[in-house]
């Protein structure tokens, strides 16, 4: 009835540990580790299609909701979100301060003609879902022809 369409997550993510791997191993020595964080931020999706719908979880910890943006077209949806994080660390006369901003931006192309306006997104303890309902014609017309 229903199937779970990995969307290609599985050899994304190979593919990405790949690249972390070789960025690590080939150029640690020249700051790749700081670059490795943007490259390997982006968020893991689950999909599932069903009759009349289509449902899509992504795992988005520590994200505030005011820092989402979820937008839709007749053929795609697009999650944007950014996460700040601030640490302090030593104590007495010496702090350092470490801020970080980090983004992610991810593109789903949609199999078929959605009701934008019946689009439902919800985040909970850090995962977001997102459930976009199938528009389908109601009936058929048959226009007859007339011959003149």
């Amino acid at each position: 009835m229903s199937e779970l369409i990995p969307w290609m997550d599985k050899e994304i993510n190979k593919m990405r540990r790949e690249m972390e791997r070789l960025f690590n191993r080939c150029w640690a020595d020249i700051g790749a580790e700081l670059f490795m964080e943007d490259v390997s931020g982006g968020i893991s999706l689950e999909t599932l299609l069903t009759e009349d719908t289509f449902m899509i979880r992504a795992v988005l910890p520590g994200i505030d909701p005011k820092s989402l943006d979820i937008s839709v077209t007749d053929d795609k949806l697009i999650i944007k979100g950014s996460k700040r994080e601030e640490s302090v660390k030593g104590s007495g006369y010496y702090q350092r301060i470490e801020r970080k901003l980090s983004s992610f931006s991810r593109t789903i192309p949609l199999p078929f003609h959605a009701r934008i306006r019946e689009i439902k997104a919800t985040l909970n303890k850090g995962i977001l879902n997102i459930v976009v309902p199938k528009w389908k014609p109601q009936k058929v017309r048959y226009i007859k022809i007339e011959t003149i």
